[in-house]
């Protein structure tokens, strides 16, 4: 029986009193892609963080190639041929590609023209087009991460682990990606692929080990599950399909419109080039692009935190120049940002608290001077289960809640709050698959009520899941509007790379 190139076995870690993970045993061989997949807090990034050094396990095993190692530290991993790739890149932005790539790996004196000549010879096996001159923070994100990839081949990785690595780049830069993962394979090497999307696990893994509390659930060969067991095992329940989405009333009002708008930086660096569109009443605008291209200032700027220089913004009849964040929410504009926990909540306050934090000034929640506890925290109480908010009560700190339920707090406020418009900024970053589906639900909802949603999102699947027409933006502009039913995923792609196309 062939030996294993890595084996973990019978793996536990804990963070004081809570169990991130709990006996897990888990195998690859060499040339094998195995996904993994879990929930949040399931325990995916902690056992491949012991994996990779950055942990230590409280007790079990790693074996390379039948042979008990330690492995204490990232330098011990790398020395044994394993490499990780993490959803926030380890890049010195004004370096180079060739001295991110050579930094910690080199001593004495460097000969750059044969560091560059391998790199490039690296790049071309691989079909990287990638600059060894270039610099790394000149570099758009889908090209940093090849420099990653590179880094890791240039240490002659024998298992690389990458984790959400498709989630910032373009269906392009996703493919490319995937190429180089097969090739990686082909030539002996393995790959540990940790994503939510499960779309891309039945295209590239050999083998998908389900993660669910810490423990290894199952362990099922590629070509003997499908995408329908594999969510079931994740969550324990099957989802239910997403409802129908309504068309958009001809008649309908418009009730966003923004004409010309832009908007510059404290650095007078322009964020948004002149960007005009409209929602009507009871219609979901998708904006689709890589991430960092304007979005967060374009919903800022909606909301009131941003100033623009020049153009319009107008809500219904109401033109909002001169109008301040409060009375935007007054007129019914609700916002769920990007980042919950630094813009969405005060994580040391109560849900009752942050249920209320734009609204604490009206009159609804005041028994003369002071703040009525008791209505507060029955308002809070309703919303915890009217959306299954897993919390011990009104009164729990909202730092103490996960990732998924915290969102499911802000989205919660923020219906409540856009009578008219709910902007919807990456509502399910960072969330597990059954509080994706029901930030998806609630937003179907909300607009078959006849609310204006703005949702702006990495995620294509979530874009065309849910938009009525999709609006792509590239270095704050927007490069067009189109029917969903008018966009593939190649010609979305391309747009979202730059690629302009010609007006009749």
């Amino acid at each position: 029986m062939a030996v294993p190139f890595l084996e973990m076995r019978d793996v536990t870690k804990l963070f004081a009193k809570v169990v991130a993970n709990k006996r897990v045993s888990l195998t690859i061989d060499s040339g094998e892609v195995v996904a993994l997949l879990g929930e949040n807090g399931a325990g995916k990034s902690t056992i491949m963080k012991v994996l990779y050094g950055l942990y230590k396990a409280d007790s079990g095993s790693i074996h390379i190639d039948g042979r008990e190692v330690r492995i204490e530290s990232p330098k011990d991993a790398m020395a044994l041929g394993i490499a990780m790739i993490q959803q926030h890149f380890s890049l010195v932005g004004p370096h180079s590609v060739v001295e991110n790539i050579i930094l910690g790996n080199v001593k004495g004196v460097i000969n750059a023209r044969e560091c560059e000549d391998r790199i490039r010879e690296l790049a071309a096996t691989y079909s990287f087009d990638v600059d060894p001159k270039a610099i790394v923070r000149d570099l758009p994100v889908g090209s940093q991460q090849k420099v990653e990839i590179l880094k890791a081949l240039y240490q002659h990785a024998r298992l690389i682990v990458m984790d959400e690595p498709t989630a910032v780049l373009t269906p392009q830069e996703a493919e490319v990606l995937m190429d180089f993962v097969r090739k990686y394979a082909a030539a002996g090497n393995s790959i540990v692929f940790i994503t939510h999307k499960l779309k891309e696990v039945m295209e590239v893994a050999d083998r998908i080990v389900v993660m669910r509390s810490g423990e290894v659930l199952g362990d099922i060969a590629r070509d003997k599950t499908d995408e329908r067991e594999l969510s079931s095992l994740m969550i324990g329940r099957e989802l239910p399909p997403l409802p129908s989405s309504s068309g958009v009333s001809e008649s309908a009002a418009v009730a966003l419109r923004l004409a010309g708008v832009s908007s510059r930086d404290s650095g007078g660096v322009l964020r948004l080039r002149d960007v005009s569109f409209s929602i009507h009443e009871g219609e979901i605008l998708g904006v689709a692009g890589v991430s960092g291209n304007g979005q967060d200032e374009l919903c800022e700027a909606i909301c009131g935190s941003r100033s623009i220089s020049a153009g319009a913004i107008s809500l219904g009849e109401r033109d909002l120049a001169g109008v301040g964040i409060r009375e935007r929410i007054a007129l019914g504009l609700g916002y769920v940002p990007a980042d919950r926990q630094r813009d969405g909540m005060v994580m040391e306050m109560s849900l009752a608290e942050n249920m209320i934090l734009k609204s604490s000034y009206g009159p609804v929640w005041r028994r003369g001077i002071f703040l009525d506890r008791k209505r507060i925290s029955a308002a809070a109480k309703a919303a915890i289960d009217a959306y299954s908010i897993k919390a011990p009560g009104p009164e729990a700190i909202a730092r103490g809640l996960s990732g998924g339920n915290q969102q499911k707090l802000v989205v919660a406020r923020e219906v409540a709050a856009g009578a008219k418009l709910i902007i919807f900024d990456q509502p399910t970053r960072g969330l597990d698959l059954g509080a994706i589906d029901y930030v998806h639900t609630t937003i179907l909802e909300e607009k078959k009520k006849g609310k204006a949603v703005l949702l702006v999102s990495t995620e294509l699947s979530e874009i065309f899941a849910l938009s009525d027409r999709i609006a792509v933006m590239y270095r704050g502009a927007i490069q067009g509007i189109f029917p969903k039913t008018e966009l593939s995923i190649e010609r979305i792609g391309l747009l979202m790379a730059g690629y302009a196309e010609a007006r009749a």
